[in-house]
């Protein structure tokens, strides 16, 4: 999953990043609206957080802009303001959550868990194909009731995968999610990925859609 922050207190930014990072999220930052505008009409992301205190353009003018637009990537709210007529407000405004400065990572982390099961409608949080089982919020992944050791990487190209079972993703809408701005992207890398998950889960989990991605084939009824 990848998650754009738009904060400008440079020391909260950098301990949700580390925090988010260490969660297994991609995460883009930015520190003003105007910019959060530029990079939210030109790229895609699966969760936006957004502060409402920004230079150059509100949070809240951001909210309203990019509703305007018809982008509808769930946008959790993050202020100082506890008052109830500014979470309304954000609310209305477009916002699908709300948190209020200081928050817990742990809390943070569970609404956009919950943001993510609204998105792919399910009510479950844990993910089970044949064998497999896959509970985002521990991050852990099991077959045949034994756990399974992965990286950051391979657990959230598997989560991708998992969640759109039936789907071809391109390579390039799962590279765009597993990478930030700043990682060092191999070419090969979204391969080296599938086959590692293939030799750990078996070479016939994943399909290849020559020309087009990957995918987890859907199950029969």
């Amino acid at each position: 999953m990848r998650i754009l922050l738009v904060e400008d207190d440079d020391l909260l930014a950098d301990g949700v990043v580390a925090g988010l990072k260490q969660h297994q999220y991609t995460v883009d930052r930015v520190s003003d609206g105007q910019m959060a505008i530029n990079v939210i009409l030109n790229e895609q992301f699966d969760v936006i957080i957004l502060d409402l205190g920004l230079p150059k353009r509100s949070g809240m003018d951001v909210l309203k802009t990019i509703r305007k637009k018809n982008i509808t990537t769930p946008v959790i709210i993050l202020t100082a303001y506890d008052g109830v007529s500014d979470r309304v407000k954000g609310l209305d405004g477009g916002a699908d959550d709300y948190l209020t400065k200081p928050f817990d990572l742990d809390e943070l982390c569970a609404r956009i868990r919950t943001l993510q099961r609204r998105s792919t409608a399910r009510a479950n949080p844990t993910i089970v194909y044949k064998d497999i089982e896959l509970d985002p919020a521990s991050y852990s992944v099991k077959q045949n009731n034994k756990s399974v050791v992965m990286s950051r990487r391979e657990f959230a190209l598997l989560h991708m995968l998992l969640s759109n079972v039936g789907k071809a993703l391109t390579r390039d809408h799962l590279a765009h999610n597993l990478y930030g701005w700043g990682d060092d992207v191999d070419s090969n890398a979204i391969e080296v990925h599938i086959h590692n998950l293939r030799k750990k889960f078996g070479s016939d989990l994943i399909t290849t859609i020559r020309g087009v991605g990957y995918m987890i084939p859907a199950l029969e009824d």
